[in-house]
């Protein structure tokens, strides 16, 4: 869902590119691999292409990781059919192509273009889950209860035809109607099933919009772009099998999981304190999740709220283990042990954690070249995740300058999210409702603009999750930084 968009001139991403040292290209070899897998053969697997799989991604996205079908079982409960892109059929270990994705980890998204993990020959063509065109996958099914519970799992390579390419807007426009197309119909029933037992468990999510930059025409735009029902039900398909996935690995004592400590209880306790300050009514016995998920992330108070909740959010990474299950495996976002095997187009560590699921369902061995692997991917995934946050937010801060950059001196509303702690001291603790303070800095804190859709520093004294008028001070393209004052 768009909530705003304000036009920017030309901007030129090649200097970002550069400075995070991003690949222009694919080795010879690697390219030439990608060449030979999208014209080989399929393997000989099973034929699952009577199975009318549809994609839901973004209107302009091509690498198309994942296809579902969405169906009731008979006697009660429902059956999640789940076709992720076999990747590991195009990737020959060893190879050069597999050396390069080790050197990319993921791949890197820039408003004039990605950077792939794969050749486009295979992320947007032949590996890819577009419609119309047989496709290796490896297809989850995840048998539910009534209520939304996991009663069954299993996964096999197979064939498969997705018959539709179906995009966030589209659907939610049809769901809105009553008109959703068969295949995923029961998404936003199965999809409401699963949020409201993730809330049950203690699953925290931010509900807070996610600044983008879009092409339009010769120019951009600056989008604050906040996920729509359906977008949110699509992802805890998602989720449902991560959380297989990782639930297979445990069991086998092998593996590859995405995990996050759980909210400590004083960082809860801190939130909680700030939740009166803001409006936010927090009733005895409701979970951080619950709470959030009754707020309107547009109201400023609520913005500012959400904010000091991100803080209990850290520490997430991948943890391998062979042999001896970890001793904290849990994802504390997701509340629960949780795996990513749904984006092998775009990120190394799902193709290797998806042939330790397939491996230990079929009840063989983890092969040797993804064994030797998984103690190696941590650091690799944890490189390249910096990477892919530092491309995303210099976008983003890049074209806020830029926008911004002929208005210097004008005022602006904006909403006030985060104020810095000012203490006598070398450096402060965050809190919520403070960032961290040094000694003679200037008070200020983190504003949103009302429009154009800018998050930025302010200078003065700042009241928490209050509208207030800032003036911009400078704007500087060259440093992606932009700076406001209290008007």
């Amino acid at each position: 869902m768009v909530i705003r968009r304000v036009l920017a001139p030309r901007i030129d991403f090649g200097a970002l590119r550069r400075e995070l040292g991003l690949p222009d290209g694919f080795p010879t070899a690697a390219q030439r691999e990608a060449e030979e897998s999208a014209v080989a053969p399929l393997p000989a697997v099973a034929d699952r292409t009577d199975i009318p799989f549809v994609t839901l991604d973004p209107a302009t996205s091509r690498d198309l990781d994942q296809a579902m079908h969405l169906s009731r079982r008979p006697g009660g409960g429902f059956r999640v059919r789940y076709a992720i892109a076999d990747v590991a059929t195009h990737v020959r270990p060893g190879g050069a192509m597999e050396e390069e994705t080790w050197r990319r980890g993921q791949t890197v998204y820039l408003p004039d273009g990605n950077v792939p993990l794969h050749p486009h020959t295979l992320s947007e063509g032949a590996a890819s889950l577009l419609p119309d065109a047989e496709r290796a996958a490896v297809v989850w099914t995840v048998d539910l209860d009534a209520d939304g519970g996991t009663v069954g799992v299993a996964l096999e390579r197979a064939r498969v035809r997705s018959r539709a390419k179906l995009d966030y807007s589209g659907v939610q426009l049809a769901a809105d109607a009553g008109r959703l197309p068969e295949p995923i119909a029961l998404l936003p029933e199965i999809g409401a099933l699963l949020i409201a037992r993730g809330l049950r468990r203690g699953a925290v999510n931010l509900p807070l919009p996610e600044q983008e930059v879009e092409p339009d025409g010769d120019g951009w735009r600056l989008v604050l772009r906040g996920p729509g029902p359906m977008e949110e039900h699509n992802a805890q398909i998602s989720l449902l099998t991560g959380m297989a996935a990782a639930d297979i690995m445990l069991a086998g004592r092998i593996g590859l999981l995405r995990t996050m400590p759980w909210p400590k209880p004083e960082a809860v306790d801190r939130l909680r304190l700030a939740a009166g300050p803001l409006g936010v009514t927090w009733p005895a016995g409701m979970s951080v999740g619950e709470v959030l998920a009754g707020l309107d992330a547009s109201q400023p108070r609520a913005a500012a709220f959400i904010d000091q909740a991100a803080e209990l959010m850290r520490g997430a990474a991948y943890t391998a283990f062979d042999g001896s299950v970890p001793e904290h495996p849990e994802h504390g976002g997701v509340a629960a042990a949780y795996a990513h095997v749904t984006a092998p187009l775009r990120r190394l560590a799902d193709r290797y954690a998806t042939e330790v699921c397939l491996a230990l369902h079929e009840g063989r061995e983890v092969p040797d070249w993804v064994r030797a692997a998984l103690p190696k991917l941590p650091e690799v995934m944890a490189s390249t995740d910096r990477t892919a946050s530092a491309a995303t937010r210099g976008a983003v801060e890049l074209a806020e300058a830029v926008l911004l950059e002929q208005r210097v001196g004008e005022t602006f509303e904006a909403a006030v999210l985060e104020v810095d702690a000012r203490r006598p001291a070398a450096e402060v603790p965050r809190q919520p409702g403070n960032g961290t303070a040094k000694p003679g800095r200037p008070p200020g804190g983190t504003v949103a603009l009302d429009e154009p859709a800018v998050r930025a520093r302010c200078l003065g004294e700042l009241p928490l999750g209050e509208r207030i008028a800032v003036r911009l001070v400078s704007a500087d393209p060259a440093q992606r930084k932009v700076l406001f004052e209290r008007a």
